[in-house]
């Protein structure tokens, strides 16, 4: 098989992945997709570097198992904690990771704070901490660690009153002296947009990296001479740790839902 006809590894802590494979499946219709979701071993954001870190390993491992000419590690915390390593092990292969998408949210130029949702172990990294430094004397940043978020959406609740009390109680403190933006820096919290529009103001910007990383993605693959150019059929294989059959569902659910 010639490399340009294998398909593209993601893999992320759980379904959040999914929210950047869903724009990296509209980027490159022409692009075979593998996903793996290891909710098995989720979540990732309360374990520990090294924890995390083997568990990435063994994730890319499974999808070099499937052949793939590329590997998306569409989870920030498995990022925080792998992504060097990964890249200085399988260098002649792209690998792309993802972080809080900052910067636009900087662009913005409003008032108030700019807070950026994320588990705890994200925003603890010194990855996240150089990020910060980089953009903290042009917007006031505001790390919201949101412990038990992933869980509930990886047990299907993206929306209803558990998800918006769960906000709620988050956002409250800051909405009366106002929010800039909110940076969502989990691949599972573009599922929960929805009601975080509802409990945020509605002029209120949320930003996500999933778009620019599925975009980093296709410039990686044109950069190797690797981009799938044949008009066949795209196939897209779901892959998770867990023997939950529920999960196989939710991950196509979200994958063909809007994130809204």
């Amino acid at each position: 098989m010639r490399t340009e006809d294998k398909p593209v590894g993601f893999f992320d802590s759980g379904v959040g992945g999914i929210s950047v494979l869903r724009e990296a499946v509209e980027l490159l219709p022409k692009e075979d997709f593998v996903y793996f979701g290891d909710s098995g071993n989720a979540p990732y954001g309360t374990k520990t570097v090294e924890e995390v870190r083997k568990l990435t390993f063994d994730a890319v491992d499974f999808l070099l198992s499937k052949n793939v000419k590329a590997v998306v590690v569409a989870c920030n915390t498995a990022t925080s904690a792998a992504i060097e390593d990964l890249r200085s092990e399988y260098c002649d292969m792209p690998i792309i990771g993802i972080e809080p998408a900052l910067k636009p949210a900087v662009e913005f130029s409003r008032k108030g704070k700019i807070l950026i949702m994320a588990t705890p172990m994200t925003l603890a990294e010194k990855k996240f901490s150089s990020l910060m430094r980089k953009y903290e004397e042009e917007a006031e940043i505001q790390p919201l660690p949101c412990p038990g978020l992933v869980e509930l959406i990886e047990s299907g609740v993206t929306d209803g009153p558990l998800v918006e009390d769960y906000l709620r109680r988050k956002l409250e403190p800051f909405l009366e002296s106002g929010i800039a933006a909110v940076v969502l820096g989990c691949t599972h919290y573009p599922f929960i947009k929805g009601s975080l529009n509802r409990v945020l103001k509605k002029d209120t910007p949320i930003i996500d990296g999933s778009q620019g990383t599925a975009k980093q993605l296709k410039r990686e693959l044109t950069r190797h001479g690797i981009l799938n150019r044949r008009n066949n059929r795209q196939m897209i294989e779901i892959f998770n740790s867990s023997d939950d059959p529920k999960l196989i569902s939710l991950s196509h659910r979200l994958l063909e839902s809007k994130g809204e």
